[in-house]
């Protein structure tokens, strides 16, 4: 018997305000921008290398830009310990420790 695999998803804000979807996929991950972000002129790219597009951003690993978020360190390690996460699982880290990033970009569970 096949075990279903369960896929992570991500909801991305930028100041706040829901820009998109990251997804884990079989082959890597996968990141859309909301239709409604897309047609706010003022609202601003995630970042530079993932401007606004309708079209989904495919990756075999973690976005760079996304991976960059997480801590690094012994902060990584604190989180990793306290909330028992693989420090290889880069998503799962994402999701722990990016609610409240410097920056302008935030990671969350749910659709706020």
């Amino acid at each position: 018997m096949e075990m279903e695999q369960e896929f992570r998803e991500a909801f991305v804000y930028v100041r706040d305000t829901y820009a998109g979807m990251l997804r884990e996929t079989d082959e890597g991950y996968e990141f859309v921008y909301d239709t409604d972000y897309l047609q706010n002129e003022k609202a601003a790219a995630v970042s530079l290398t993932m401007p606004k597009q309708a079209e989904k951003y495919f990756s075999k690993t973690l976005f760079a830009f996304f991976d960059g978020l997480i801590p690094e360190g012994w902060l990584l390690a604190l989180i990793s310990d306290h909330w028992k996460i693989d420090p290889n699982d880069r998503f799962g880290l994402l999701l722990a420790s990016c609610r409240d990033c410097i920056g302008a970009v935030s990671i969350r569970r749910a659709k706020a």
